[in-house]
């Protein structure tokens, strides 16, 4: 499934305190011109301790994604574009597609478990080679940049996942964050 997400609204946004932290953190690691991983990993590092509460995020997003959606949430677009914030509310097992990004992105789990895993194209034939698998506990944060961020994000947890993904762009100038999604066999590294 490929997450798109509802448009920001910065007239129809409320504040939520927690939130606000979080969008002032990012804000702080985004002034400086530097490379995506870099940009990525700074942000990853200012949001771990200001990461908002599963009921902050869940006061943002509408009160129908709640109890889990097909869509991503987008809760902030910073005035000049520089970065947007987007809740995913999912339910057990929910999966997005394989995917990669148009920026850099750093996720956030807040609530429930994530598995993520990596994948790279190869083989002639063009297929994925699984690379690497991590599960992502509530307070997890990780930042990561193209090229080389094909990855599937999975709700592994019983409960609900809550997780804030910032990606390095516009959201809504560009529609969503995803670059391409891969519909290509899947084989493990050896």
């Amino acid at each position: 499934m490929k997450p798109v997400a509802v448009p920001y609204d910065a007239r129809r946004a409320t504040p939520v305190p927690g939130l606000e932290d979080l969008y002032a953190a990012i804000r702080a690691d985004t002034r400086s011109p530097g490379d995506w991983q870099r940009v990525a990993e700074t942000v990853a590092e200012a949001v771990r301790p200001v990461l908002p509460s599963a009921r902050e995020v869940l006061l943002a997003v509408p009160a129908d994604a709640r109890h889990g959606a097909d869509r991503g949430q987008v809760l902030h677009v910073e005035s000049d574009g520089s970065f947007s914030v987007v809740a995913l509310v999912t339910r057990p097992g929910y999966a997005t597609s394989i995917h990669d990004h148009t920026s850099w992105c750093v996720v956030g789990v807040v609530a429930g478990q994530e598995r993520e895993e990596s994948f790279r194209v190869a083989g002639a034939s063009g297929f994925l080679e699984l690379t690497g698998t991590r599960i992502d506990d509530a307070g997890a944060v990780a930042g990561f940049a193209p090229p080389g961020d094909i990855h599937r994000v999975t709700n592994s947890g019983v409960g609900l996942g809550i997780s804030l993904h910032i990606y390095g762009t516009d959201i809504n100038r560009i529609g969503n964050s995803i670059r391409r999604t891969y519909d290509l066999p899947v084989h493990s590294a050896r």
